[in-house]
């Protein structure tokens, strides 16, 4: 089956997240129990939790659930397992299994649909070298899909997102603008070119760049998410720290920026600047980049703070990977006028 289905037009409401916005999520996070095992909980809003086994080997958790980005049920099966796994390789872990959840309304039992959005998933968790383990579902009022991933690694290599070290440079390894293309593609604003273009970034996984970034002087990593570049940025500065971004150098998908002028904005990406603007300091010359550094990701980039020199050579080694779009978006300062410094 590869035809599309009007799937984003089965939501309920334009948002295409399932996740709380940064501020609820907060508080959420802070309530959550802790364990003298449990090396890295919510706090901190990391991608996934770690668990401490024994002094050579942690388990990595994350669980995610996506309502339709696009009309296809395959390359929504794909993107959702990308966007799910994706918590697990910017932490550093190896994937080892996985288990599928749909969530969809019993009283319309499409199993063709269903069939092809669990194969484009289970092709993503091979690809990483996972092992898909289980199937589940729950009755949900709209079509809901994602994957709970278990993977391990060794408890002194982990890459966090608050570790960032002053003179590192930030690499992003994919361009912003999917939570705006998405709401296009709902809104059918987009042609067929543009939407195979989107489709294609936010299927690719960071699995092999997240591999290759390991041979390099890496100080903190995370995935560009629901909260935008803007939102991961400031969850990964500490009192210490501030992350200068170029406002000129930050990859932006074709279209994006001239939908976002018309207005074509997710809520939750509205969300996302009313929740950073106090930590936000514009310098350059348009605050138009603000809306684009916000947007709610789907299957977004991995956002990397490393050495100069070796971010050079680790994107050259990565170019066919993504597209062309990683690049140095800025660098990691002793804390400035405010977290986060756009210029």
């Amino acid at each position: 089956m590869n035809r599309d289905y009007p799937l984003t037009k089965l939501l309920p409401t334009q948002e295409h997240m399932t996740k709380y916005d940064a501020v609820n999520l907060e508080h959420v996070c802070h309530s959550c129990a802790q364990n003298k095992n449990l090396l890295i909980g919510p706090e901190t809003l990391e991608d996934a939790s770690v668990y401490q086994l024994n002094e050579n080997e942690a388990l990595v958790q994350t669980q995610e659930l996506l309502a339709p980005m696009v009309d296809n049920p395959y390359s929504y099966g794909k993107i959702a397992a990308a966007h799910s796994l994706s918590s697990l390789f910017s932490m550093g872990a190896t994937v080892k299994t996985a288990m599928s959840t749909l969530g969809y309304n019993a009283s319309i039992n499409d199993k063709a649909l269903h069939n092809e959005i669990l194969k484009g998933g289970d092709e993503k968790i091979k690809e990483c070298g996972g092992v898909s383990m289980a199937y589940g579902s729950i009755n949900s009022s709209s079509l809901m899909y994602g994957l709970s991933v278990l993977g391990t690694l060794h408890p002194k290599n982990i890459y966090k997102n608050n570790t960032a070290k002053i003179g590192h440079v930030l690499v992003l390894t994919k361009p912003l603008g999917m939570g705006i293309l998405t709401s296009a593609i709902k809104k059918d604003l987009l042609d067929s070119n543009t939407i195979k273009e989107a489709t294609h970034i936010m299927e690719s996984l960071n699995y092999l760049p997240s591999q290759i970034m390991k041979k390099y002087d890496v100080s903190a990593c995370t995935t560009v998410s629901y909260q935008g570049l803007l939102g991961h940025a400031l969850a990964s500065t500490t009192p210490f720290t501030s992350y200068n971004i170029h406002c000129g150098e930050v990859p932006v998908a074709p279209l994006a920026q001239e939908l976002a002028d018309q207005d074509v904005i997710p809520i939750e990406t509205m969300q996302n600047m009313d929740y950073i603007d106090e930590h936000l300091t514009i310098m350059c010359n348009t605050s138009k980049c603000k809306l684009i550094y916000c947007d709610t990701q789907i299957s977004g980039g991995l956002l990397i703070a490393m050495n100069k020199e070796d971010a050079k050579e680790y994107i050259k080694e990565i170019e066919e990977l993504t597209f062309g779009y990683a690049r140095i978006i800025g660098e990691v300062i002793p804390r400035g006028i405010s977290a986060l410094i756009v210029y």
